[in-house]
């Protein structure tokens, strides 16, 4: 698992990988991501986007953009958390992704960038 805290906002994932999904032979390779996202800050906060950045080993960068999470946008009270599982696939069975949410601050509608810590995404037999 990787942990980063930004503003107050702590974000953790941990990855795993789906065999009954994947397909090596023809390059395709599934895998999901667990998401918590913990509000440590001592202000209601609202996520309002998401902006991934997706590196696979045989394929050049892509970038996803959209609002929430997974048909979300929570809004977290001081303390809260909010845990969600996503996924991705890649064509070599090795990658990276990191990114950024954006939040509101309920108190004054100021916007919050809030990093996504890079996480690996490797299919267990690539480490042989």
């Amino acid at each position: 698992m990787v942990t980063l805290i930004t503003q107050g906002i702590q974000v953790s994932v941990e990855t795993e990988y789906q065999p009954e999904y994947s397909s090596p032979s023809q390059y395709h390779y599934v895998f999901t991501y667990k998401i918590e996202i913990k509000n440590k800050s001592d202000h209601t906060v609202k996520l309002l986007t998401r902006h991934w950045y997706i590196h696979d080993a045989s394929t050049s960068k892509r970038e996803v953009e959209g609002e929430g999470v997974v048909g979300k946008t929570p809004v977290l009270e001081p303390g809260d958390n909010h845990i969600y599982i996503s996924g991705c696939n890649l064509k070599s069975g090795m990658g990276r992704m990191y990114g950024t949410y954006t939040f509101e601050r309920m108190l004054d509608g100021k916007k919050l960038t809030v990093k996504i810590p890079e996480f690996v995404m490797i299919a267990p037999f690539k480490l042989n």
